[in-house]
């Protein structure tokens, strides 16, 4: 990453609120990302955490608040500028037609094609790198449709790499992954960030790993934010009971010192 580049505000949320319907599921949210960063977003299903997600990405109208993408508020950019900058990846994924995962991650470099929409050599170079980088060139040629859930997952990770994005926003991007696919993807994104200056911001359920990988996280409930900063002073035992409604141990891995987050052992 660039000396010009690192730490530089790259995204940018304030007093965010959004609703679907009548029902106000955010309310006056604010975040920032700095390029270099994994930010990780966790908290109890309903908290809101993937309705953030889809504000940031635009996909989702904010009822009040801003926010801001490279200092300029995001409705500023067109639909095709705002792709190359922000790569987005739901929960859930599903395509409609028998694509290859080939064809399923060239995709990604829609945003960059010429007015005739062909695929350039150097658009194929892209692509078969983002394949190897997520270990799925033996599956090039395979149909989407026959891949296992975590196969599926890594395929959509990366057409978001193909994408050439400079900012990430996955929502639970090692959902139906195994332990070592896990371990490999979040390696990956540190990579990705240290030398690409790449921005993460990744919904998790996994505290462990939020608390291992993550550069900062955000703990949210009820579609607020409870609290923002480094691990350490995010997953306290009181904001997790708080947050979770339950009794936890937060306490040192033996192995690597990173935090451990489990919950209290009940007795009758």
């Amino acid at each position: 990453m660039s000396d010009e580049r690192k730490g530089e505000l790259v995204l940018r949320a304030d007093d965010v609120a959004a609703s679907y319907g009548a029902i106000e599921v955010l309310h006056g949210v604010s975040m920032e990302l700095r390029a270099g960063e994994m930010l990780a977003i966790v908290g109890p299903n309903g908290a809101g955490k993937s309705t953030l997600l889809k504000v940031l990405a635009g996909t989702l109208t904010r009822q009040r608040g801003r926010v801001e993408l490279f200092g300029r508020e995001l409705e500023s950019y067109d639909r095709r500028r705002l792709a190359q900058l922000v790569a987005a990846v739901a929960q859930e994924n599903s395509v409609a037609f028998q694509f290859s995962v080939l064809e399923a991650v060239l995709m990604g470099r829609a945003p960059h094609l010429g007015a005739f929409h062909f695929e350039t050599r150097r658009d194929l170079e892209v692509a078969h790198s983002a394949l190897e980088y997520f270990d799925l060139l033996a599956l090039a040629r395979r149909p989407i449709q026959e891949l296992s859930g975590g196969e599926r997952k890594r395929v959509f990770l990366a057409r978001a790499l193909a994408q050439e994005a400079r900012i990430a926003l996955l929502d639970e991007p090692t959902a139906f992954l195994d332990l070592k696919h896990v371990a490999d993807i979040f390696a990956r994104f540190r990579t990705l960030c240290a030398e690409r200056g790449m921005a993460l911001v990744a919904t998790l359920h996994d505290l462990n790993a939020a608390a291992l990988y993550a550069d900062r996280v955000m703990l949210m409930k009820d579609g607020t934010a409870v609290a923002s900063g480094s691990p350490e002073a995010v997953f306290t035992e009181s904001n997790l009971r708080a947050v979770y409604d339950t009794e936890v141990y937060v306490g040192r891995n033996p192995s690597n010192g990173a935090l451990i987050i489990l919950p209290a052992a009940h007795r009758g």
